[in-house]
């Protein structure tokens, strides 16, 4: 089956066709001819979520799915959450925005956090959502050189390497966006 996955993100779509293996021939916007970006006006990670979905959909008329993942920290009001991408600003940069959160969490006693991904996916004829969590804490220096994003700052519970210093496999094995997609196969798999 060939699915849309909205994004332009090849660390994204790596991760998830490792997922799906061989079950699902994964596009990504690219290779859909979808050059722009896409929109992300919504104040929560399934309204965000929905919107990308909805519009590559209407784009190209595969069945499409877009996810919108985050990183929640208790300290700070869960934040950066929804707007994890462009906490430190527009240019979206992994850099600044770890810096950020790093300056944000100075003087916090608690580092605990969590990182959600919620999966939107359409066919013209239905909508469904597809969450996953998985928590951890947020260290104070950064280590390791794989994934993106906070991995290098994430621990996840009853770890004690980063996301970034985690093989691909190990990652995708506890990850937030491989839980959201466990439920997402499950109803892929008996359509």
């Amino acid at each position: 089956m060939k699915l849309l996955f909205a994004t332009n993100n090849r660390h994204k779509i790596e991760e998830v066709q490792a997922l799906t293996g061989s079950s699902f021939q994964l596009t990504g916007l690219a290779e859909a001819g979808i050059t722009e970006e896409l929109p992300e006006t919504g104040n929560t990670m399934q309204a965000n979520a929905l919107q990308k979905a909805r519009y590559a959909f209407e784009k190209c008329g595969l069945p499409c799915f877009a996810d919108d993942s985050g990183l929640e920290v208790e300290a700070l009001d869960m934040a950066p959450g929804v707007y994890s991408a462009r906490y430190a600003g527009p240019q979206k940069s992994d850099s600044d925005n770890m810096d950020k959160l790093l300056r944000e969490l100075e003087n916090k006693t608690s580092r605990r956090a969590q990182f959600r991904t919620v999966i939107a996916f359409t066919d013209g004829k239905q909508y469904l959502f597809f969450e996953g969590i998985v928590k951890g804490s947020i260290i104070s220096e950064r280590r390791g050189s794989n994934g993106f994003g906070y991995d290098p700052l994430f621990v996840p519970d009853g770890f004690e390497k980063t996301f970034a210093e985690m093989q691909p496999s190990e990652k995708n094995a506890l990850s937030h966006r491989a839980r959201a997609m466990e439920g997402f196969l499950v109803f892929l798999m008996k359509r």
